[in-house]
């Protein structure tokens, strides 16, 4: 089991404004639908984090990999990191709630328990991560309703959408594990980036034509926003608190992003969330406690 270390204030200012930044991705997000399309977006997206972060890369001196291997590991790393999940969620967010999408998208920790599971030695299915694994899922069932498996309207499509985000997430840290370990974390990403950039591009532009295509100033400032705030620099925040507290604290990030992404899209957007997405969000953070496993220690040896 991942050894988890005590978390500093530090760490724990560092933890919320990951959460801030991430859950404002979700409204930034939903705010540049409005004008442009989904791959339009998601071109903008990964291009403009891509160039930031191979600028960080350059400016810290790291040689550029020589090996195939790691190569491969950018291109499989773009489509399961980036790619698909962008692709996935953007379209569910024109479907469903941006709320809606951030609950969701909390199951990726859950689903990369799952995976890691099954193609990762010493990633190994306690019974802790069984029974929050099942809780998890049991939350995602109260969300949708057992009405989805019988009737595909839009709605349901788009959250089954962002759950196959959620799972393309998971295989992503497993692929990592396997053809980018101990690489710089800049360089992981900024060749993750580099590569989405690459399959975006031309995909994009087929489809929906060239992305650089007069916007608002409001729909300019979310691409400027969820580009090189929530993606660049959160990739950057993401590894430090990595480095400083663990794969296990750094979890607890993803409790913190739907309370973000519900109360924007409430306050600006006017959106409502039903009570059963309430219940499968409060499911789905027991499931993530349970998994992390520190809650119920404590109350064990008090």
């Amino acid at each position: 089991m991942t050894q988890q270390h005590s978390i500093s204030n530090t760490v724990w200012g560092l933890l919320i404004l990951l959460g801030i930044i991430w859950g404002g991705s979700f409204f930034s997000i939903s705010l540049a639908l409005r004008e442009v399309g989904v791959l339009t977006s998601v071109t903008h997206r990964v291009g403009w984090a891509a160039l930031v972060l191979w600028g960080v890369v350059i400016a810290r001196g790291h040689a550029l990999p020589r090996s195939a291997r790691v190569w491969i590991g950018f291109a499989g790393m773009g489509l399961l990191n980036n790619v698909i999940p962008f692709i996935l969620m953007a379209w569910g967010q024109t479907q469903i709630e941006t709320g809606l999408v951030s609950i969701l998208n909390a199951t990726t920790a859950i689903f990369g328990v799952l995976v890691a599971a099954i193609f990762l030695h010493d990633e190994r299915l306690t019974k802790a991560k069984a029974t929050g694994a099942v809780l998890g899922v049991s939350g995602v069932a109260v969300i949708m309703g057992w009405q989805a498996l019988s009737s595909f309207d839009p709605r349901n499509l788009a959250q089954l959408a962002v759950l196959a985000g959620t799972i393309s997430y998971a295989f992503a840290g497993t692929w990592a594990r396997f053809m980018l370990k101990g690489l710089p974390p800049e360089l992981a990403a900024a060749g993750m980036l580099g590569a989405s950039t690459m399959f975006m591009l031309p995909i994009g532009w087929m489809v929906e034509g060239s992305p650089f295509v007069a916007v608002s100033f409001t729909a300019g400032a979310a691409i400027a926003y969820y580009a090189i705030i929530a993606t660049a620099a959160a990739y950057l925040l993401y590894y430090r608190i990595l480095n400083l507290a663990g794969a296990g604290n750094v979890m607890l990030v993803t409790l913190m992003i739907p309370v973000v992404a519900i109360t924007l899209g409430a306050l600006f957007l006017g959106e409502s969330l039903s009570p059963r997405a309430f219940a499968g969000l409060a499911l789905i953070a027991l499931g993530l406690c349970v998994i992390d496993g520190r809650l119920f220690k404590r109350r064990v040896t008090r």
